[in-house]
């Protein structure tokens, strides 16, 4: 994908060089005089307009979902999540992110916002198809492409078979209560009414955003708006399905195709301007308004005494300020790769010496390319990230004057300085910078950044012949030169980073910091999660955070790193873990695997660019509602009374009496292995272990005195969920054992005032394979209906119903393609194979009596 991105980044490029071959830097620079002041009000006004009419197709999504909220969060979801999105590109995983930050501390679901991001994007492409019909439906004349002429008579006919098919698509939609379902999640589709709504805005939304480029034209009354807007929406659709940042180069590429009698000069000094105006511009009030926010909340928090960590930890202050200075880096870049203004130069050299403004030139573009490298650093929110782009944001401002006194440029990066000190607190990670990761949406950037300054650069120096004295040429009209230099600087820099990167040695697997002995895993006491207990297996290495309360556990099979659940501890611990966990594996050249991960983790796993997959629901049940009476407990009450009725009889055995009962609960477990063709699992699942054993509490069901059945005792040490892990029985029991076993032990944690019980995971439930899911829900779907020899998954699903469960996701998160498919064959290998999928087997799977 990463490569997909960078080639059509390229090939736009390569058309806008191509498409401009004839046009010079001069012309460039004659036409940006040409653009008067009320050409610039006029863009920024139509700009305003169009960013709040954006603010509404979240307003409109959340009340088609029926989560309306106010219009002050809606706007500033949707506001900053567009301009990041404009910016990075990747739409759904740069703007879902912040979208997520904000409306997640607004009360809703994962879901939901999923739902919100699908919903406003089918309004944005329904309305500029729709427009971009009508456009073509009524443009009076031939519509020319380039050199292409497209006939009247196919324009009208594309024009109108899509608002035909616009207008069938709204009629039925007065049906009442539709709803698009994929699997477990569903998204409401919108009445027709909503649906109106929603072109309309999308209308006015793409009328004013083309309007704010029409406007900065040499001549905007010589070009029909029509044949304008023609232009700008298939430029925005390509730049959106290219997944380039910005869509830089292929939106160009396109609008100077599509206008090819404006005066070319003039068309790309338009382009320049817009695209400050438009993208540029909001960008940094973004910034500055959540900045501000941000850090408000921030001081009045330090004030109260309550942790920076735990308040900023959801920050969307990192994202906007890590986009804002990759701009920075690409404006120094871009500033470098230009000539400098000829009165400037005259001025600085009658106070500045020479090579002074050589160093400076080539230092400015250095800095340029440290701030596209650093700001993945702040991203991730590192205090030395932190430190040192303030630094060289700061020389970076002081480069640009010494060499040419571009104030411009220098405010800017003395601005994104000053909001970074706002807001201080958002960088508090300690992790060492030089084990930063770079995911591949930032080497996208990174590469894409570097191109267009290096085309730029051939674009504005293309007048001049170039020779090898090119490179050792110093004078005050060295220009090309300084760019032939500036540009060596950066490549030799992004290919030693890239390089040592690539090449970095793993070094050891297993190191002193994680292996840790399960005694010392202080976060246990304080565990929100009983199968956070699997840490005490003996079979897992640890990841413990510097302040010794938070940690997870994983192992390492092959050139598999696979984490078990999520991690265990404070929550503002998860992040930091998380990303030491993906550097380990990064600098091991391994593959990243999170198994059974929660819905509260899948943030952390969307942010470390991990392919998220469902692996199936967990059964939690309320014990403060949980008894025997009422009809859907029939079942559960005739197996309790025959069991009884047989023999069977219910006891708790205290951890420390245990080891004395281990010979008999081994008879029953060799018993069950044997009948159940099976061998001991681990990592996910407990094994007869008795050093194990003997930690826990053990629930056992005896008839006339003999153990038949147990299970060992999870819980956790707050009383707010209790769960077991090893449960096996004889082969000759009572009826309804098993049935009689869970329901005594729900109610001994009921009176001992748990609050949930855990009955573990039914592997694939909830998922559906529909006609557009991915291949893995399709193949999951088929697996889940179909493969009862395989493993009962159907069965294991209905016999935990019984118990009348709350269902909750989890998912496994890895890396993306072949690399998801080897890292579960490690997974399964790590399990322990047998004669059904070890993969499926977990902490309570549970067999049907």
């Amino acid at each position: 994908m990463a490569t997909l991105v960078v080639g059509l980044g390229g090939i736009g490029f390569a058309a806008v060089r191509h498409l401009l071959a004839e046009v010079h830097l001069g012309d460039v620079r004659l036409a940006f005089a040409v653009i008067n002041s009320w050409q610039l009000a006029a863009a920024v006004a139509l700009t305003i307009i169009s960013y709040l009419t954006l603010t509404l197709y979240d307003v409109l999504a959340l009340r088609v979902i029926g989560r309306p909220l106010p219009w002050r969060t809606a706007a500033l979801a949707s506001f900053v999540s567009y301009t990041v999105s404009h910016n990075l590109g990747f739409g759904v995983v740069t703007g879902g992110s912040a979208r997520y930050r904000i409306y997640s501390g607004a009360g809703l679901s994962a879901g939901d916002i999923a739902r919100v991001i699908a919903s406003a994007g089918m309004a944005f492409g329904a309305g500029v198809t729709v427009l971009a019909a009508a456009a073509l439906a009524l443009h009076p004349g031939v519509l020319q492409i380039a050199e292409v002429e497209v006939p009247l008579a196919l324009q009208r006919l594309l024009g109108g078979l899509v608002l035909l098919a616009a207008l069938i698509g709204l009629v039925a939609m007065r049906r009442p209560a539709q709803t698009l379902r994929l699997g477990t999640w569903s998204l409401p589709l919108p009445t027709s009414a909503q649906a109106l709504g929603q072109i309309a805005i999308a209308g006015c939304d793409l009328a004013a955003a083309s309007a704010a480029l029409w406007v900065l034209l040499p001549d905007p009354g010589a070009v029909p708006f029509a044949v304008l807007f023609l232009g700008y929406a298939l430029a925005i659709v390509a730049a959106i399905v290219s997944h380039v940042p910005g869509g830089i180069g292929i939106f160009e590429a396109v609008v100077i195709a599509m206008l090819p009698n404006v005066d070319r000069p003039g068309l790309v000094a338009a382009l320049i301007v817009y695209r400050a105006i438009y993208y540029l511009l909001p960008l940094l009030i973004a910034a500055i308004l959540v900045a501000a926010w941000e850090g408000a909340r921030w001081r009045i928090a330090l004030g109260r005494a309550a942790s920076t960590a735990q308040l900023l930890a959801g920050s969307i202050t990192p994202v906007l300020l890590s986009v804002l200075t990759f701009v920075g880096g690409v404006v120094l870049l871009v500033s470098g790769a230009l000539p400098g203004a000829e009165g400037r130069i005259e001025t600085l050299r009658s106070f500045v010496p020479l090579p002074f403004v050589e160093a400076s030139h080539f230092a400015a573009s250095l800095a340029g390319t440290g701030l596209l490298l650093l700001a993945p650093a702040l991203y991730r929110r590192l205090d030395a990230g932190f430190v040192l782009t303030r630094a060289l944001l700061i020389a970076a401002a002081l480069f640009s004057l010494a060499k040419g006194i571009d104030y411009e440029e220098a405010s800017i990066l003395l601005g994104i300085a000053l909001l970074l000190q706002w807001t201080r607190g958002a960088f508090y990670r300690q992790t060492a910078l030089t084990m930063a990761a770079f995911t591949p949406g930032w080497l996208v950037a990174v590469g894409i950044a570097v191109g267009l300054s290096l085309a730029i650069g051939l674009f504005a120096f293309k007048h001049v012949e170039y020779d090898d004295q090119l490179w050792w040429q110093v004078s005050w009209q060295g220009d090309a030169s300084r760019y032939l230099r500036g540009a060596l600087g950066i490549a030799v820099v992004v290919t030693g980073v890239f390089l040592i990167k690539l090449f970095r040695p793993g070094g050891n697997v297993a190191t002193p910091e994680t292996m840790v002995l399960p005694e010392r895993l202080a976060a246990l006491t304080d565990a929100e999660r009983a199968d956070a207990m699997l840490a005490l297996t003996g079979d897992k290495r640890f990841l413990v955070a510097d302040q010794g309360d938070a940690f997870l556990m994983y192992q390492v099979q092959g050139s598999s790193w696979i984490v078990m659940g999520d991690p265990v501890g404070p929550r503002e611990r998860w992040a930091e873990l998380v990303w030491q966990m993906r550097e380990r594996a990064d600098r091991a050249q391994g593959r990243l695997l999170f198994y059974q991960i929660s819905g509260n983790a899948l943030p952390l796993a969307i942010d470390l660019g991990l392919q998220i997959v469902k692996y199936g629901e967990e059964a939690r049940v309320d014990l403060g509602s949980f008894n025997l009476d009422g009809p859907e407990a029939k079942s559960l009450r005739y197996s309790d009374r025959r069991a009884l009725r047989e023999g069977a009889r219910f006891e708790i055995v205290a951890a420390a009496d245990v080891p004395a009962l281990l010979p008999e609960l081994r008879a029953v477990s060799d018993q069950w292995l044997t009948s159940k063709g099976q061998s001991e699992k681990r990592f996910s699942i407990g094994a007869f272990d008795p050093g194990y054993l003997a930690r826990f509490d053990c629930a056992v069901v005896r008839r006339d005195g003999e153990v038949v059945a147990f299970a060992n005792i999870w819980a956790t040490a707050n009383r707010d969920e209790l769960s077991i892990d090893l449960m096996r029985h004889a082969t000759a029991m009572p009826y309804g054992t098993m049935d009689f076993l869970f329901v005594r032990l729900m109610l001994w944690a009921k009176a001992q005032q748990f609050r949930y019980f855990s009955l573990g995971v039914a592997p694939l439930a909830g998922i559906e394979a529909r006609r557009l899911a991915p291949v893995w829900a399709k193949a999951g779907g088929f697996l889940y209906r179909h493969g009862e020899a395989l493993y009962g998954f159907e069965g294991l699903r209905s016999y935990k119903d019984k118990f009348s469960p709350a269902w909750t996701p989890r998912y496994i998160a890895g890396p993306a393609g072949v690399g998801m498919a080897r890292a579960l064959f490690d997974l399964q290998r790590l399990v322990g194979g047998g004669s059904k999928s070890a993969v499926w087997q977990n902490a309570s799977a549970i067999p049907a009596s």
